[in-house]
């Protein structure tokens, strides 16, 4: 069974940074793109940023420049840095067309989130 574990939210002043991580597990066999969404209070879920299995990013406009997004092989993390109040969101990792040893079908996987509070 595929699983995503999100872990490295929390509460940050202003201008501070926090580092997410998610582990993709389960009989993988491959993931085309992993990245970050999140969802903020009485809004719908928005793209953070993605990276592709080769290694290329994708980011929001609202966060350029102040995150970054790696992976390494079914890990994917997210290094967010200047954080702002609007920041504040549950942010949920993705595993994009993500194909497993038992079947060859191509399948879209969702961590459970984990929650980023920016205040003072």
């Amino acid at each position: 069974q595929v699983q995503l574990a999100e872990s490295g939210g929390g509460l940050v002043e202003p201008g501070g940074s926090l580092r997410l991580s998610c582990v993709a597990s389960g009989g993988i066999f491959s993931i085309d793109a992993m990245g970050w969404y999140r969802q903020a209070p009485g809004k719908q879920r928005e793209l953070v940023a993605t990276i592709t299995a080769l290694g290329s990013p994708n980011y929001a406009d609202s966060v350029k420049g102040r995150f970054t997004i790696s992976r390494e092989h079914h890990t994917v993390y997210l290094q967010m840095n200047d954080l702002r109040p609007a920041d504040t969101a549950v942010y949920f990792c993705n595993a994009d067309r993500l194909r497993t040893i038992y079947s060859g079908a191509y399948e879209d996987y969702w961590g459970q989130g984990t929650q980023v509070t920016v205040s003072s």
